[in-house]
């Protein structure tokens, strides 16, 4: 048993929303199990909606482009991050955004420490980025990165406001006929934040997560346990269809789903990468 320190109900507080001594109980009865102790705080409903209340969001922008490849089309997007609004939305760091990224598209980056590494003028985006921090007078870093590559691939950059620069970008990527719905499904992703292509994609240990709490949620709410299995399924679906782009009821006509609208042109959806200013899971790290 990990021993139930302040520093780890601290960390499940945070992770959660839920109050201290329904971390340390939730700990205790996991025996220090970080993962269990959060899946039997969701499943006592005493998660908080607002977790990491009041932790200072992260500003900045995301740039991004699509590029004729050799097999096809490929996708980039790379966030830069400051510390304010005001310096996000200023030209200035728009343009570095930019140069930022043509610097990931010319290294071919496959990852943020390509990104980093990539040649920038006389040096490396390492060290431009390092140096931009004296021209905005703010920490300035990369943030995330996502690459994806198809037949085709469409990307919409949505804009919080008619000031600010694009703060959430989605990617996919589909086949030829899939392109015809390639922009609607963008939207979606932009709007709904799927984490998933299709249930297949879903980590086995995540769908198992969530039929323990679905299974102790329903027999706490005093289910009949013979039908507990059935009600279980039935949240397995429900997260399935919050999570996974495919089966997403598309918010323009709910009585279909992403996966409808390309069954409709006989296309298919390969991949997909959405991405939001400050949402990355290095936010929180500094």
């Amino acid at each position: 048993m990990a021993a139930i320190t302040a520093a780890l109900i601290k960390q499940v507080r945070e992770e959660t929303g839920a109050g201290m001594m329904d971390v340390k109980k939730a700990l205790t009865e996991a025996e220090g199990d970080v993962a269990r102790a959060k899946e039997i705080i969701r499943a006592k409903g005493i998660q908080a909606a607002g977790k990491r209340e009041g932790r200072k969001a992260q500003e900045g922008t995301i740039a991004s482009t699509v590029v004729d490849s050799a097999n096809g089309q490929t996708g980039y997007a790379v966030e830069l991050n400051s510390e304010t609004d005001f310096v996000a939305k200023t030209p200035k760091f728009v343009d570095f955004a930019d140069t930022v990224l043509a610097a990931a598209v010319k290294a071919d980056a496959n990852g943020i420490d390509d990104v980093l590494a990539a040649p920038s003028d006389d040096s490396t985006v390492k060290e431009s980025v390092e140096e931009a921090a004296a021209l905005f007078g703010e920490h300035v870093k990369i943030g995330q990165f996502a690459k994806i590559e198809g037949p085709r691939v469409e990307i919409y950059a949505h804009k919080k406001s008619a000031e600010m620069p694009p703060s959430i970008v989605a990617m996919i990527a589909t086949d030829e006929a899939g392109a015809a719905v390639a922009h609607e499904a963008a939207l979606q992703i932009s709007a709904m934040g799927a984490q998933w292509l299709s249930r297949e994609d879903v980590p086995e240990d995540i769908v198992e997560s969530e039929r323990r709490v679905a299974t102790e949620k329903s027999l706490a709410e005093g289910k009949p346990e013979k039908i507990v299995p059935k009600i279980v399924e039935g949240r397995l679906n429900a997260f399935f269809k919050e999570n996974v782009l495919l089966e997403q009821a598309y918010v323009k006509d709910p009585s279909k789903t992403i996966g409808d609208l390309f069954k409709e042109v006989g296309g298919k959806a390969l991949a997909f990468a959405r991405l939001e200013v400050g949402k990355g899971p290095e936010a929180d790290a500094e």
